[in-house]
Order: structure tokens, then C-alpha cells, then sequence
């Protein structure tokens, strides 16, 4: 099983493995593994999971084991070995290998990129920093759309987790600040250290950023009965429409798209847009949809492979069907041709 969590984080290879005992509706006793990448805040997301498990079947019980690789990971969902994986949404790709599906999302943390600021330039923003201040920024469509945004700031790679990234702003004077997503400060207790979020006028988010997925195997249908509750039905509607947005445009963390997404009244908002690297070339479109939800019952479909029966299939598919055709506005005005050239010249980087 292959992804952007082995393709986008080489340096995360070994993952902790969670035991989980449940009682099934019909009184039979299942065990269930759950399997996280080894990092403070894959942990801190896993434990999150596990705390509303516990509270929605409360005979849970834990046995947590650990120094699983990446690879055996992959390969552990297929050979039964492991029933859940837990992911940060963003890390997914669109496509999921043949009998896998994401069997809950849960309800989406603050998706906004934040600025953390080196102490010396307390109390500044990104506006007021000094001119050829160094940003420092692992993504592509950060860089590419704060280029543009911010023309006085330098922007360079900045690599590790959280607690690296954060080491490295404090105790050098290479930057002045890090772009870091705001759900993951939040969910390490670093609320304190997030000096300012930024709009979507200035930095559009990734898809699927801030919300967490249990990944299961598609046949398993006790495991996706059991995890089917944690769902958040409008953060469904909204990753549903980014991923097919993401899909229908052939995009990847390879190249700079961002997206919001909000819904109100019944519709659904979905804003896209691609960048060349430097940000000088752009494309931004928004549509809506109404995704107000009908009552006929339905066998569960996977969209852009997520699988929610409890929420209106009729609903998902318009949701999955404005991203398709937001992808096709923005290839029809030329797309394709600047997220080419922006995966070649990140390519020969």
C-alpha cells in the first residue's frame, strides 16, 4: 500500500501499533489493531481516536506495541495483521489501493496554515517582517502562494516534525519564521506559539488538511460499522469535493494546489486553485453545490475512497461531482499546463 505518507515523509519510517478490544453490537468480543507513524503527534492523533472509541464503547481496552516500519505497515493491512490506520487526511491519495477505504473522518481541526515567529520578531506579522526576512516552509504551496503574496520574504525548505522544525526556528537565526499547519500546533498543545493564521486571501490550505481518517479494509464491514460513527458529516462533504478537486487535476504534494472549502445553508463552497512554484502563475475558481441530505437508503459507495453510509450518498456524490467539475474549469483555462511545469522544475530540484 502506497502513499503520499511514505512518498511526503521519508524521515517518518517506524509506527506504533494499537491494540483494541471491543464489544460489537451483537455482544462478540473483536480485536482490532490500529497503526500509527512513530511521532509525537501521529501518537497524540492515534490517542484522540482511541479516547472516542473508548467513549462510544466503553469495555475498550489498549495494548499498545510498537516498531513497526513503514513497509510492514503497508503490507500489514492487507495480510490481516492490522484492521485501522490512522492518518492525517492530507497524507492520502485520492486513489487507495484495491480493498482499502477510509472508514471515518473525523470532525476537521482549524485547516488554516499558521505563522510561528522567531522570539526576536515577536509581536510582527508576516506584513511587517523586515525585508528579505527567511520563511522557512517544506510545501510547495505555501511557498508558491506566499511568493506572491509576500514579495519583501525569502522562502526555504525547513525539514523534520514539529518538534525539529520548531528546534531549529528557536536555536539558530536561520529564519525569522516557520509555516506550520495550525491543527497539528493545536493538537501538540502549541497553541502559545502560533503568532498569527492566516487567511485564505493570503494562504489557501491543502486538501484534507486538518482532519484526521481511520483507513480500514473495505471488506471488514464490522470494522467500518464500528468506525462509521466517528464520522463528521460536513467535514465528509468538504474533503470529499477537495479530494476529487485534487484527483480530477492529477495533483500530488508535488506540485502547489490549495483549496477551501466551507458549507452553509445547505451549499457547498469549494474554492481551487494551482500555482506555478514561484506563484507569478496562477488559476483560482470557486463553485458551489447544494448538498442538502435525502433520506433513501443506500449500499455504501466509496468517493474518492471514503466510504460513509450514514451519510446521504446523494449528497457525497454532488459533493465529489463539484470537485470534478471545479478540476475541469481550471484545466480548461490551462492547469495542465502550469502544474506540469511545476512538477519538472520541482522534479530537477
Amino acid at each position: 500500500m502506497t502513499g503520499p505518507s511514505s512518498v511526503c515523509h521519508p524521515d517518518l519510517i517506524v509506527t506504533d501499533s494499537v491494540r483494541f478490544f471491543f464489544k460489537s453490537m451483537n455482544n462478540m468480543i473483536a480485536k482490532v489493531i490500529c497503526c500509527v507513524l512513530l511521532s509525537q503527534l501521529a501518537c497524540i492523533q492515534t490517542d484522540s481516536v482511541a479516547a472516542k472509541l473508548k467513549e462510544l464503547y466503553p469495555d475498550l481496552h489498549l495494548e499498545i506495541k510498537k516498531s513497526l516500519f513503514t513497509k510492514e505497515l503497508e503490507n500489514a493491512l492487507e495480510r490481516n495483521e492490522v484492521d485501522l490506520v490512522v492518518h492525517s487526511l492530507k497524507d492520502l491519495p485520492t486513489t487507495l489501493p484495491p480493498g482499502f477505504t477510509i472508514g471515518a473522518v473525523l470532525k476537521r481541526e482549524n485547516p488554516h496554515d499558521a505563522v510561528v515567529l522567531h522570539p526576536k520578531h515577536a509581536g510582527k506579522s508576516l506584513d511587517t517582517l523586515p525585508e528579505n526576512s527567511v520563511i522557512g516552509t517544506s510545501s510547495l504551496r505555501r511557498a508558491a502562494q506566499l511568493k506572491k503574496r509576500f514579495p519583501h520574504l525569502e522562502f526555504k525548505d525547513i525539514r523534520g516534525n514539529l518538534n525539529t522544525r520548531l528546534k531549529k526556528l528557536d536555536e539558530k537565526a536561520d529564519f525569522a519564521a516557520i509555516i506550520l499547519a495550525a491543527a497539528g500546533l493545536r493538537r501538540m498543545g502549541w497553541e502559545n506559539r502560533i503568532s498569527q493564521i492566516l487567511e485564505p486571501e493570503d494562504c489557501m490550505y491543502a486538501v484534507g488538511q486538518g482532519a484526521l481518517a481511520v483507513e480500514v479494509r473495505a471488506r471488514d464491514t464490522d470494522i467500518l460499522e464500528m468506525v462509521s460513527v466517528l464520522h463528521d458529516s460536513d467535514t465528509v462533504l468538504r474533503c470529499i469535493a477537495e479530494r476529487a478537486f485534487l484527483k480530477q487535476l492529477e495533483g500530488g504534494c508535488s506540485v502547489p494546489v490549495a483549496v477551501h472549502t466551507e458549507v452553509k445553508d445547505s451549499q457547498l463552497y469549494l474554492t481551487g486553485a494551482v500555482y506555478s512554484l514561484d506563484g507569478s502563475d496562477s488559476l483560482k475558481e470557486t463553485m458551489q453545490a447544494s448538498v442538502a441530505a435525502d433520506d433513501k437508503p443506500e449500499e455504501p459507495v466509496q468517493h474518492v475512497g471514503i466510504t460513509a453510509s450514514k451519510i446521504s450518498g446523494e449528497a457525497q456524490g454532488r459533493a465529489e461531482r463539484l470537485g470534478v467539475d471545479l478540476a475541469n474549469l481550471l484545466l480548461s483555462k490551462g492547469a495542465k499546463e502550469i502544474l506540469t511545469v511545476a512538477r519538472q522544475l520541482n522534479d530537477a530540484r
